[in-house]
């Protein structure tokens, strides 16, 4: 059982790294769930400060990425329009366009926001750009954020590589 762990568990945090550009996915709760499986084997100890802190991690890192493109909406000169057009555009991009609605939705929504507020089209493109710009930013922070548990992952498994090493001999 503890191999089946370890290998579907691997999985999951290779997907989380998947999950950080495919919105289907949610990255690092994916790379997470990866951590929780090894925790789950006999090798390995458990460890619930060390999952807690992880799902603390990856919980924020999750709602953040709604945020973020809206904020950089409102950094690009974005008006409240702009920003609740980003944040309808990533919903309805998201429910009705995935996976690249998710990318698209709040540069339109972004873009439409700003046209109904102030129909200055240059203007409008710098907000969506900025959406643009903090999706960008919310995917290296997912993509940051599911490394490093790869990483963790790794580093607990060759702690305690002997206790799976023991179970072949």
């Amino acid at each position: 059982m503890d191999i089946f762990l370890l290998i579907v568990g691997v999985l999951f945090a290779f997907l989380g790294v998947l999950g950080s550009f495919l919105p289907v996915l949610p990255g690092p709760i994916t790379s997470w769930a990866g951590l929780l499986l090894l925790h789950l084997t006999n090798a390995v100890p458990m460890n619930w400060t060390f999952l807690g802190i992880t799902l603390g991690i990856s919980l924020i890192i999750w709602i953040i990425d709604y945020i973020i493109p809206a904020l950089g909406t409102k950094k690009f000169g974005g008006t409240r329009y702009g920003v609740i057009g980003t944040m309808v555009g990533l919903i309805l991009g998201l429910l009705f366009f995935p996976p690249f609605g998710i990318i698209i939705g709040p540069f339109i929504g972004a873009y439409i926001g700003e046209m109904l507020n102030n129909k200055d089209s240059k203007k409008a493109l710098k907000a969506a750009f900025g959406s643009f710009i903090g999706f960008l930013t919310s995917t290296f922070l997912k993509f940051i954020t599911a490394i490093v548990f790869i990483g963790l992952y790794f580093s607990i498994f060759w702690e305690n590589k002997e206790a799976f090493l023991s179970v072949f001999q």
